[in-house]
Parts: structure tokens; C-alpha cells; sequence
């Protein structure tokens, strides 16, 4: 791996750290050791870096707000590649042109203030630009299906090119891009509509007052754990199986939403996995209903 960090350094890719806790870059503040994290400063030294890993044959991992990630308690023997220099922001009317690793908390409160309805949903889900497209991601029936034109996109050939919303294949927490991860959002293009500034404050902040009384926001989790099951939802049957409060190692079953695995005492990786897995096979065996989990596994090989 010294090879790949002399190399980012003398081409100037952009701020790297070596043997940075994964803890520090997840949700859930678990993980192990990442051997290499890098910081591109743009799409030419990002693609720069992706050819000298490809051909050094090192793996690598793009990596937004780490809020639907969880790493192994493993050494992760490859390159992080974190875009948060992909940040540009641009307003013309309705239409928003915004990078990959903005944060999609802070687009909806920009929205906000620019009086642009469609993006209120957003308000209360960590994650990146970049990140929500992959996945989805959504809440109150709306999601970003709803709301992106286009996405600028890094293919597997390292080639620029622009995926339209018909191309993304969007359906519930699932994408074209989620299916093909080796696609690399870079920009994104979200069109919304003008509204009352008010009714916009007004609803964002009824849903934040619902989320701190629902969701333990006190703890490190990755939100909702599983995907509702058509015409129910995951948290009922978790709870049907009295699993509130089950706890493995340092992971819990949140008492104040059944969908919501914490952290609540110095948890480790495999505890939140494991915990994961119980509430699956336990769900399951007494319910017959397979539940979808939405949080992807990475290093555990």
C-alpha cells in the first residue's frame, strides 16, 4: 500500500490519511482499520487513481456519509475514496446541478431557503448526494425517484457519461446504479418546483419533532434496518416478535422504534451484524415474512 499512497501524493490526487478508523466514517461508528483513505480533488484525479488501482489490482471502496455501510471489525486492505471535494452547488430556477458528496441534509434546508418544495423528505437522512441516488433513498412515500433528472456518472470503463432518470431503473431503495455499483455518481441533476417557504418550514419541522420522538437519534445507528414489507411494516413485525431490546454485544434492538439497531455500548461490527441476522431468522420463523435488510456488508470476506 505504500506504493499507492506515494503515488497519490506525486500526482497531487488529493488529502490522504493512512490506517484511519472505519468508526470514525460510519454511522453506526463501527469498523475496523482502513489501510488508505483518500480525498480526490476532482474527476481527473479521481479517474487518475482509479486506473493506478486498477492495474496495482488494489480494491477500493467509494464511500459517502458511511449511513447505510457496515464494515467488518477486519482490517479493510484497500483504498477509501471519500468525495467530499465533489461539492459544487448550482440554482437556476427549479433545477439544482449538485455534486456527489454534498450532503443531502443540507440541500434540503438550501431548498428550503430558496423556497423549492419536493426535497422535504430529505430532511432527516444522512447520507450524500451520491449515496441517496444509489440507493433511493426516501421516506414519507416520497424518495429521490421522485425528484432527479439526470445523474452524471464515472462507468467501470472510466468513462463520463450522463444516465437519465428512464435509464436509473428506480423502484423502492433500488436502483440501476445500486444493481451496477461500480458506477460512480460524480453530479447530480434534481428538479423541484416553487412553493410556499412557510408550509415548507412548517412540515420539515413537523417531521423532525415526529423523528426525535420516534427514532433513538441519541445513538450511533443507520436508520431503518429492513425495508417495509408491502402493506405492513418491518418495525410492527419486530416488534410482534418481542425482539425491543434484544441485544447482542454492545448492539440493540431499539426500545423506541423495532426497525432501528443502536449502538448503546461500544458495540462491535459483528455485534451489529449478528444482531442483524437474529432479528431476520427470528422475524421470519415466526412470521414466514423474509424481511429485505437495506445495509450493505463490506469487508467481511
Amino acid at each position: 500500500m505504500q506504493d499507492i499512497v506515494k503515488f497519490i501524493k506525486k500526482n497531487d490526487i488529493g488529502k490522504v490519511k493512512e490506517n484511519v478508523s472505519l468508526s470514525n466514517y460510519t454511522t453506526y461508528k463501527v469498523g475496523g482499520t482502513a489501510k488508505v483513505l483518500v480525498y480526490p480533488k476532482n474527476i481527473e484525479k479521481l479517474i487518475l487513481l482509479l486506473k493506478e488501482l486498477k492495474s496495482s489490482n488494489v480494491k477500493h471502496k467509494v464511500l459517502g456519509f458511511g449511513s447505510n455501510l457496515i464494515f467488518s471489525d477486519d482490517v479493510y486492505d484497500g483504498v477509501i475514496i471519500k468525495l467530499d471535494s465533489f461539492d459544487d452547488l448550482k440554482i437556476d430556477d427549479t433545477v439544482i446541478t449538485v455534486g456527489a458528496g454534498y450532503s443531502l441534509v443540507k440541500l434540503s434546508y438550501v431548498c428550503l431557503k430558496e423556497g423549492l418544495t419536493g426535497l422535504e423528505f430529505a430532511s432527516g437522512i444522512p447520507g450524500t448526494i451520491g449515496g441517496a441516488v444509489f440507493m433511493n433513498a426516501g421516506a414519507y412515500k416520497s424518495d429521490m425517484a421522485s425528484v432527479v433528472s439526470e445523474v452524471k456518472v464515472l462507468t467501470p470503463n472510466l468513462e463520463i457519461k450522463t444516465l437519465y432518470n428512464q435509464d436509473l431503473d428506480y423502484k423502492y431503495r433500488s436502483s440501476y446504479l445500486k444493481h451496477n455499483p461500480d458506477y460512480i455518481s460524480l453530479e447530480v441533476k434534481i428538479v423541484l418546483r416553487h412553493g410556499d417557504k412557510k408550509e415548507i418550514k412548517d412540515l420539515m419541522e413537523r417531521r423532525r419533532q415526529k423523528r426525535l420522538m420516534m427514532q433513538p437519534l441519541e445513538y450511533p445507528s443507520a436508520g431503518s434496518v429492513f425495508r417495509n414489507p408491502d402493506n405492513d411494516f418491518a418495525g410492527r413485525l419486530i416488534e410482534e416478535c418481542n425482539l425491543k431490546g434484544y441485544s447482542i454485544g454492545g448492539a440493540k434492538v431499539s426500545e423506541k422504534h423495532a426497525n432501528f439497531i443502536i449502538n448503546y455500548n461500544k458495540a462491535k461490527a459483528s455485534d451489529v451484524k449478528d444482531l442483524i441476522y437474529y432479528v431476520h431468522d427470528k422475524v421470519k420463523e415466526e412470521t414466514g415474512v423474509d424481511l429485505k435488510i437495506e445495509q450493505e456488508f463490506v469487508n467481511w470476506e
